[in-house]
């Protein structure tokens, strides 16, 4: 059984950028769109990139694990109507499979284990703030 929802793991996967935001040995918080997948073996989230082992992000999470990753968008409706996921998590780099997120991605990626899940709007209309942690 997934720590995501149906409706959370519905909504992952009709979105293609999220927001990852780490911190590195200064502890200065470093926020960049990146691609995504939900890994529902892993029960994951999958985040990678065409040259991500060079970055910044690779070498933030080598000093802290802790993360966020934000999935948000705005329906063109009227009235507007928000939706966004938040995962908060233990971040690894992971060596191999990046190139399964997206055709030519860079095989090393990022894995997030979800130890904190803040959702809105994701489970319908007018659905209010959810957070849960996870064990």
């Amino acid at each position: 059984m997934s720590v995501l929802t149906p409706a959370e793991i519905t909504y992952l996967h009709s979105q293609q950028l999220g927001r990852l935001a780490t911190t590195g040995a200064n502890r200065q918080p470093h926020v960049v769109p990146m691609a995504f997948r939900y890994n529902p073996d892993e029960d994951t989230i999958d985040i990678g990139g065409y040259r991500f082992s060079g970055t910044k992000k690779a070498r933030d999470i080598g000093e802290n694990h802790r993360v966020a990753f934000v999935v948000d968008d705005i329906a063109s409706t009227d009235p507007w109507r928000v939706r966004m996921i938040e995962i908060r998590g233990e971040a690894e780099v992971v060596a191999s499979g990046g190139g399964s997120i997206r055709p030519g991605f860079e095989e090393t990626f990022v894995r997030i284990r979800p130890r904190r899940i803040v959702s809105f709007g994701i489970e319908g209309d007018n659905s209010p703030l959810a957070a849960r942690s996870v064990t």
